[in-house]
C-alpha cells in the first residue's frame, strides 16, 4: 500500500510536470478556435478488503500549439465497497492537522492522539461529483493524466459499526455514506472524493485502455454515538483514505 505522504508527493510531482507541459507547449498560440475532446471513461480499482467502480463523461478542451494539452471537467459516479473497513475521525482539520491552511494542509503533521475509530461493516457508496481533468498527449497513442472531483453527493448502505473511543468500543447500528461531497483540500474535504493518476493506450480510433493509481476518500457518519474530542469537539463524521489499483477502457467520443 501507498501511504499518504507518498501519495501526496506523487500528486505534487504529478502537478509540476503538468505545469511544465503548460508552459512548453502553451508558448505558441495560434488563433484558430480551441480544439476539443470528450469521452466515456469505465474504471474498476482494487484495494485490500475494498474496491470501486467509476463511470464518468468528460469534456476537454485542447490547449497550446499542437494541442496535446488537455483541460476540462466532466461528470463521475462512483461505487466504493468494502468489508469490515477501518473510518478514522474526518474532523474538523484543526483537530486532525497541525496546521490547517489550505492546499499547505497536505503538508501538515498528523494529530493520531486524536483519531477515533469507526469500523463499518459493509460500507457501499454511490458518489456522483463534478470532476477537473488534466491530460497531456505524450505520444500519438500514449496519454497521461490527473482527475480529481470537486462536488457532488452521496448516497449508499446504511450499515452497522463499531465505534471505539478512548479505548471503549460500542455499536453503532445505524452508519450511513455522508451525503454532501465537497473538495476543500485535506481534512478540509468533506464526503466521498475520487481521484486518479492514470495512463491510457490508444488501441483504436475509438478505444483505450487505462492502467489507474487511485486515491480515493470514503465517508460515513454515525447516528447515535459521537466522538467528543478534549476540546469538546462532537465528530460524527469518519474516513477512509484508500490508495487502489485499477484499469479501465476509454470510449473517444470525438
Amino acid at each position: 500500500m501507498i501511504n499518504e505522504p507518498n501519495m501526496q508527493m506523487i500528486y505534487r510531482t504529478g502537478l509540476i510536470l503538468l505545469g511544465t507541459f503548460i508552459l512548453t507547449d502553451s508558448s505558441a498560440q495560434v488563433s484558430n478556435p480551441v480544439a476539443t475532446s470528450s469521452f466515456i471513461d469505465l474504471t474498476a480499482t482494487l484495494g485490500k478488503d475494498q474496491g470501486s467502480a467509476a463511470l464518468s463523461y468528460v469534456y476537454n478542451w485542447k490547449m497550446g500549439k499542437r494541442k496535446r494539452f488537455e483541460m476540462g471537467a466532466g461528470i463521475r459516479w462512483t461505487t466504493y465497497l468494502g468489508e469490515k473497513k477501518e473510518f478514522i475521525t474526518a474532523g474538523p482539520a484543526s483537530l486532525t492537522r497541525s496546521f490547517t491552511a489550505p492546499f499547505l494542509i497536505v503538508f501538515a503533521g498528523q494529530k493520531e492522539e486524536n483519531f477515533d475509530t469507526l469500523i463499518v461493516q459493509r460500507p457501499l457508496i454511490n458518489a456522483i461529483n463534478l470532476s477537473f481533468n488534466l491530460g497531456y498527449d505524450i505520444t500519438a497513442r500514449l496519454y497521461g493524466g490527473i482527475n480529481i472531483d470537486v462536488i457532488g453527493f452521496s448516497f449508499g448502505r446504511k450499515s452497522s459499526a463499531v465505534f471505539t473511543s478512548n479505548g471503549e468500543s460500542m455499536t453503532e447500528r445505524d452508519a450511513r455514506p455522508t451525503a454532501f461531497n465537497l473538495l476543500l483540500t485535506g481534512d478540509h474535504d468533506k464526503g466521498t472524493l475520487n481521484s486518479e493518476f492514470f495512463l491510457r493506450y490508444k488501441i483504436g480510433q475509438r478505444w483505450s485502455a487505462k492502467a489507474v493509481y487511485q486515491f480515493i476518500f470514503a465517508e460515513y457518519e454515525t447516528n447515535t454515538l459521537m466522538q467528543v474530542a478534549p476540546d469538546g469537539t462532537e465528530v460524527t463524521h469518519f474516513r477512509n483514505k484508500a490508495n487502489n489499483l485499477g484499469i479501465g477502457i476509454v470510449y473517444h467520443i470525438k
